[in-house]
């Protein structure tokens, strides 16, 4: 159980750097636009927004990969409770943006999957 939350919480990191780059780094190019549902003017006025959130997303991705270095360098309480902080964090976010923004509910579940499902094995594989 340990590796499937150490994997799913991996992939979560990813997945969350990704956000990143769009938010961050491409965030006024068309096909970011398409992604987010943005028009040109609307992803010029919340350009700056975007950036700040792209790099909370970067952030937690960081977070529970250092977590899982810990973990894989032995100290298994400091990883995990890394890893757990930042795939916490990441269901949490998705659980907001679920409840604040249903229109968003797609964008919800794709953001909160993976780090439900890896903060569930992680849980298990440390109370088992």
């Amino acid at each position: 159980m340990l590796i499937a939350g150490l994997v799913l919480t991996g992939a979560a990191a990813l997945l969350h750097v990704y956000i990143f780059v769009l938010e961050s780094l491409a965030w006024t190019r068309p096909g970011t636009r398409a992604t987010f549902g943005t028009t040109e003017e609307e992803a010029e006025v919340t350009r700056s927004l975007a950036f700040n959130q792209g790099f909370y997303n970067l952030f937690l991705a960081i977070t529970v990969a250092v977590g899982i270095a810990f973990v894989g360098a032995g100290a298994t309480a400091v990883g995990a409770a890394l890893v757990l902080a930042g795939a916490g964090s990441m269901t949490a976010a998705a659980l907001v943006l679920l409840v604040s923004s249903p229109s968003h509910r797609g964008a919800a579940v794709k953001r909160g999957t993976l780090p439900f499902l890896g903060v569930i094995a992680l849980v298990l594989a440390l109370v088992l």
